[in-house]
């Protein structure tokens, strides 16, 4: 006999355990919001851009 199959997003129930299969929870952590970290590195970008463009005007 075949152990039922289990969906990717809970646990499979452990052997000899009393408690139930729970959803898990997603990853988090700094990665759950990853445009802010993309808005950091355009706003660096621009800045080290304007950095080389004012050099530029400043000759």
């Amino acid at each position: 006999m075949t152990d039922p199959r289990v969906p990717p997003e809970e646990t499979p129930p452990a052997e000899g355990s009393i408690a139930e299969a729970h959803e898990e929870r997603s990853d988090g952590g700094m990665w759950e919001h990853p445009g802010v970290w993309v808005w950091l590195i355009v706003i660096g970008a621009v800045i080290v851009a304007g950095f080389f463009i004012a050099r530029i005007f400043a000759l």
